[in-house]
């Protein structure tokens, strides 16, 4: 840890200020501390309740627009200034002469901060302190224009399921069962083209990509998919676009099925659908995300559908019932038996069971919600018609 001799004997106040050094496209906690878009990285930090960007010549005036920073400093002149005197000087030594001319000699960071320049950071003075969870919690509590972003995400994901639903209709199996859609094999791989088309017309962007499983593909739950669609198969389509004006995900899975299901599979999606419904149903402020996780895996118990390892092969209901949404994809909190603390009113939240088994197939119905005292609201909406004539 960088810390002086002296700091670590002293009885001193915990910092309290934060340092960041990312790319906000890529990095959830700056995008939200900074309200800005940039694809370099740069740091930024807090004095009391100010929040100071330093920024590379080319981003400044943009950042003095757009940004949610009170200043704004041009740290490429800062480095250019201190090599008058330092030639060796960078951006270390430009973020610790902004941060002492301000006042500030100690910083929590994130436990992802970088590495070599943590040490550098110390080795200048300044005193270090890697927070072990979340930087900036209350950033799980979601604003409206946040939730707005969500919304937006999940009406661009759901013009890729009325992509994939129109191919469906329109394709036609041959002797064997293979589909055929505009005289070719239809495939994952064609499917996902069209959902990534029409999310971006829709204002969205698959940037982590998108799962298009059919059959036995879809019992590895994040399988992406690859090859023929077959009729009579479950097909998991699971899109998390992001909305490009306001850079927040949205998250949603749709299971099809082309042709006639057999009556294992339609037992299987009835369950899962039922469970979706439950877990919705039982949602509110102040239940833990342990006690929700149960729903479903108490749920599908009772139906018989067993959970875990069969000829090296995880099968049943083997991951969480969703999970947070925003600036990342996946973030607290979490629904699963692994977390106990309460949710809280302004969570965003996905709702995602699943059944999985080979010969079967996968099925997960999952739609995204937004916590509230008394319940929850849905912050996306499509219809759950999943047998395509």
């Amino acid at each position: 840890m960088a810390r002086s001799q002296s700091s670590a004997t002293r009885k001193i106040a915990p910092a309290t200020d934060v340092l960041l050094m990312a790319t906000p496209t890529k990095n959830a906690d700056l995008r939200w501390f900074s309200g800005f878009h940039a694809s370099d990285p740069f740091p930024a930090f807090s004095v009391g309740g100010r929040k100071v960007g330093l920024l590379p010549l080319l981003e400044v005036g943009r950042a003095k627009q757009e940004s949610a920073f009170d200043e704004v400093l041009n740290l490429t002149e800062i480095i250019a200034d201190l090599r008058q005197t330092n030639p060796t000087a960078g951006v270390p030594d430009a973020i610790v002469f902004a941060a002492v001319q301000r006042g500030v000699h100690r910083f929590r960071v994130p436990a992802d901060f970088p590495t070599g320049l943590f040490v550098r950071l110390g080795e200048l003075g300044l005193d270090l302190t890697p927070v072990a969870g979340a930087l900036f919690p209350t950033r799980w509590v979601k604003s409206k224009a946040e939730l707005a972003g969500i919304r937006a995400g999940n009406r661009a994901a759901c013009a890729g399921f009325k992509a994939v639903e129109k191919a469906l209709a329109e394709s036609k199996p041959n002797k064997k069962g293979k589909l055929f859609w505009k005289g070719a094999v239809l495939t994952s791989e064609i499917l996902q083209d069209e959902v990534q088309a029409a999310v971006i017309r829709a204002g969205g962007l698959c940037d982590t990509g998108l799962i298009c499983a059919p059959g036995d593909q879809a019992v590895d739950c994040h399988c992406q998919g690859f090859g023929p669609i077959h009729a009579s198969q479950l097909l998991v389509l699971d899109i998390f676009p992001r909305d490009r004006a306001s850079w927040n995900y949205g998250d949603m899975t749709r299971t099809y099925l082309k042709g006639k299901a057999t009556p294992e599979q339609r037992r299987m999606v009835t369950a899962v659908k039922e469970a979706h419904g439950r877990i919705i149903k039982a949602l509110r402020a102040g239940k833990t995300g342990a006690e929700i996780h149960r729903i479903p895996v108490d749920y599908f118990q009772s139906l018989g559908y067993h959970t875990g390892l069969v000829k090296g092969t995880y099968v049943g209901f083997f991951h969480g019932s969703g999970h947070g949404l925003g600036y990342d994809i996946h973030e607290e909190p979490f629904l699963s038996l692994r977390n106990p603390a309460p949710l809280q009113a302004g969570n965003a939240i996905t709702v995602e069971p699943g059944l999985y088994y080979p010969g079967i197939g996968g099925c997960r119905f999952e739609d995204c919600v937004v916590i509230t005292a008394k319940g929850c609201e849905l912050l996306s909406k499509h219809p759950y018609r999943w047998e395509i004539a």
